[in-house]
C-alpha cells in the first residue's frame, strides 16, 4: 500500500478540494503542524449498492415482447421448453 500524502496545514487549506478529491478515491492523507502530524482524513466508506426494492434510479422498462420466448428457440430449449410451450 502507498504511504500516505502529507500535507501541512497552509498547503492543506490552500488545496482542500484537491484533498477531499483523493479522499474520495480512496487516499488517505495526513496533515501536520510544524512537521508533526496532527490529523488523518481518510474516507468514510464506500459507495453503498442497494439491492432492495425501490432502490432504483430509474424505472425498470419491459418491451411489450419481454416474454415472448418464439424469438429465440434455444431460450426456451435452456430450461426444458418445447416449441409448443415457448408459442404461450
Amino acid at each position: 500500500m502507498e504511504a500516505a500524502r502529507q500535507y501541512n496545514v497552509h498547503e492543506a487549506k490552500t488545496h482542500f478540494s484537491k484533498i477531499l478529491e483523493a479522499v474520495a478515491t480512496g487516499e488517505e492523507v495526513i496533515i501536520s503542524k510544524s512537521g508533526e502530524p496532527v490529523a488523518k482524513v481518510i474516507p468514510l466508506r464506500g459507495k453503498v449498492r442497494r439491492t432492495a426494492r425501490g432502490s432504483l434510479t430509474e424505472p425498470v422498462v419491459f418491451h411489450d415482447d419481454f416474454d415472448d420466448l418464439s424469438n429465440d428457440p434455444g431460450f426456451a430449449e435452456a430450461f426444458g421448453l418445447g416449441e409448443e410451450d415457448a408459442a404461450e
